[in-house]
């Protein structure tokens, strides 16, 4: 290591005690961290791209520095799916040193990966406060029995009005409107619930029609209309 001249030749003087860094919460346990491997906790963080296109949610269950599980989730441009599914085959295994700098390619996921490493580090993750942490497996809970995650899409103009696309439940059939021409309710199929019905051996016109649910006021609606036509 090279000292310039200016500081060799200067007194020394001595500083206070070092007591290393300040504790962070941990699955339970306050501790001091000093090396990636200190580092455990289960967490989400959210990114988008440079253009704004997109967004991804990023979620990592890390055990003594090493991601032991990734669940990646996007919104956006076919790039970002393809990123995706590297940065899902990618992350596991590697140190949150060594994910935080590679290249996952989409600028969301690389922002979410930014994020989420300051949860971490900052002992702001969700589970410091859980004893033993988050078993690995945890961030399946997010995507419910279907497996799939769920993105809501809603379209709307000054003009003519709120259109319901997709909503939480699954891809919407019909709008209930009131006399006012009001939205009071939604018709829905949910679409994971009958490809899963379909894969389990039902006939593909009972599992669409066991799959049909409604939501809210559906069946006080005095009009209806399909949000995608009309």
């Amino acid at each position: 290591m090279e000292i310039l001249k200016e500081v060799t030749e200067m007194c020394t003087v001595k500083n206070c005690q070092s007591h290393g860094p300040a504790v962070i919460p941990q699955e339970g346990h306050w501790d001091k961290v000093t090396k990636i491997e200190d580092i455990s906790g289960f967490t989400h963080g959210c990114g988008t791209c440079a253009p704004q296109q997109g967004t991804c949610k990023l979620s990592l269950n890390v055990k003594n520095g090493i991601i032991e599980e990734a669940l990646v989730e996007t919104v956006g441009c076919s790039g970002m799916t393809q990123s995706a599914a590297m940065a899902a085959e990618t992350l596991p295994g590697k140190t949150l040193l060594e994910a935080l700098n590679t290249d996952l390619v989409c600028d969301a996921i690389n922002d979410a990966m930014k994020h989420l490493f300051l949860q971490i580090a900052y002992g702001r993750t969700q589970s410091a406060f859980s004893d033993n942490g988050l078993p690995v497996g945890s961030a399946l809970d997010d995507l419910g029995k279907n497996r799939s995650s769920l993105v809501g899409t809603h379209y709307s103009t000054k003009e003519k009005g709120t259109r319901y696309l997709q909503t939480a439940e699954g891809y919407t059939n019909r709008l209930a409107l009131d006399e006012n021409d009001e939205i009071i309710g939604y018709e829905y199929i949910n679409l994971n619930n009958m490809m899963r019905l379909i894969k389990n051996g039902k006939d593909v016109k009972d599992a669409y029609n066991e799959s049909i649910k409604t939501y809210g006021r559906f069946d006080e609606g005095v009009k209806f209309i399909d949000p995608r036509k009309e």
